[in-house]
């Protein structure tokens, strides 16, 4: 499965579509305009849909208005905690039976950690089903029955960067790791912040370490299978160890704020577009976030992969989209499918990118970009077009410690060596490799 996963994810890329993952929620504020009213006198249908706090909405939002106007149906948000804190959310509710009706969430191995076919409906026989990509089924099916629908769009992890910085300070796209962290020095020097943490929303400490998946590949193409096997460990493998390596050097060489435990995911984005900061690691779809913050600095805002330490070889990892799921206790599945149904429609997708700029490609045949995609999205093109990518881990694998974020800050913050560091990991994923039964463990 996983030598498919590759195949179709390479295809998928190749196509140049360009959109972008929900990985998390915004504010409660509805769409951009008045609400169309319901056409029918009846009252709507109403659907609750779970989704994170930090991820633009005003794309689903949008469908969801005209859904209302089209269909009768409401659908009410809920908002849950980013990272492993709303994972713990997710899961707790799941396993109480008390789940909206709608659920957005990871693909790839953090929704195989769900169990999809004890909580959620099979969606394998939908109508749109034939127009999804399969690399992105693949990452939401379980025995060959698909339990996800695509939302949103393909996103890159890597490093944005304020391009005004750089022209200022004289500086260039690093090619190398080395390179980055000679920018840094000199950004350091300038009296202003090379990189930005923002490790009071723990997930964002993943970054460097799930970015350099891309170098991981490139050195050793077999790592997903052996890692999944349990022959190949972070701890034991040089080039894996390199990101908690990468993670810590940041912090070791001064190059971080001095405040990342107190620092937002909202105020990171703000420090890189004023300027304060130079960089910061990241997933492409931060970029509504920041249009939201300010639609004119965003347009200073560019976007490179974590560079390795082969000059040659500069490539960019990505994530599948999430996924949207209905919870198999709802009273109102019929509703919450033909919602589905009109979001995966050409008028579902143009309502999106008109309320939402997309940063990354769609998972659904015939879907094509706006013109005016941001600069940083036609950045994350260039790789795109070269077939310069690799997907992320978690895409490759089913395996995915939970306790990732914390470990990560630990590194990130001195705390533990990046030996350390990955030895935890290792452990946290044995047991989760373990729970799932998974052969070689």
């Amino acid at each position: 499965m996983k030598r498919i996963v590759r195949y179709v994810v390479g295809a998928l890329l190749s196509m140049g579509l360009i959109g972008h993952v929900v990985a998390s929620g915004a504010g409660e504020q509805g769409a951009p305009g008045k609400t169309p009213a319901a056409t029918s006198a009846k009252a709507p249908v109403k659907l609750s849909l779970l989704i994170d706090n930090q991820s633009p909405t005003e794309g689903l939002r949008a469908v969801a208005a005209a859904a209302e106007k089209k269909f009768n149906i409401k659908i009410v948000f809920n908002l849950r905690p980013g990272g492993s804190e709303g994972d713990n959310v997710v899961k707790t509710r799941l396993a109480a039976g008390d789940m909206d009706d709608l659920c957005v969430y990871n693909s790839g191995s953090l929704y195989m950690a769900l169990n999809p076919a004890k909580h959620f409906v099979d969606l394998t026989d939908e109508p749109y089903m034939a127009d999804i990509l399969d690399s992105f089924k693949q990452t939401v099916s379980v025995n060959g029955r698909v339990y996800g629908a695509p939302s949103g769009e393909l996103t890159a992890g890597g490093w944005f960067y304020n391009k005004k910085v750089y022209a200022e300070l004289g500086l260039k796209v690093p090619r190398t790791w080395a390179e980055l962290m000679a920018n840094c020095e000199k950004i350091k020097a300038a009296g202003k912040i090379p990189v930005v943490a923002s490790y009071k929303d723990d997930w964002t400490s993943q970054l460097i370490l799930l970015a350099d998946y891309y170098n991981v590949q490139a050195k050793y193409p077999k790592f997903a299978d052996d890692y999944t096997a349990g022959k190949a460990k972070f701890a034991t493998t040089p080039i894996a160890l390199r990101g908690f390596e990468k993670l810590q050097e940041v912090y070791t060489k001064g190059y971080i704020n001095k405040d990342p435990l107190a620092t937002t995911y909202e105020q990171a984005l703000k420090m890189l577009l004023d300027g304060q900061g130079c960089h910061y690691p990241m997933l492409a779809f931060a970029l509504p976030n920041m249009q939201a913050i300010d639609p004119e600095k965003v347009k200073d805002i560019g976007f490179f992969g974590q560079p390795g330490d082969d000059v040659s070889n500069n490539g960019l990892t990505v994530w599948i989209p999430g996924n949207i799921s209905i919870y198999k206790g709802s009273k109102n599945i019929d509703a919450a499918k033909q919602f589905i149904r009109f979001c995966l429609s050409v008028e579902g997708f143009a309502i999106y990118m008109a309320a939402q700029k997309p940063t990354g490609p769609f998972a659904v045949k015939g879907i094509t970009l706006p013109d005016d995609i941001l600069p940083a999205v036609k950045d994350v093109l260039v790789y795109v077009n070269n077939n310069k990518t690799a997907p992320a881990l978690e895409f490759l694998s089913p395996i995915k410690g939970p306790n990732l974020p914390q470990i990560c800050v630990q590194t990130g913050i001195g705390i533990k060596s990046p030996l350390e560091s990955a030895k935890e990991y290792d452990r946290d994923v044995e047991k989760q490799a373990k729970q799932l039964g998974l052969p070689g463990w």
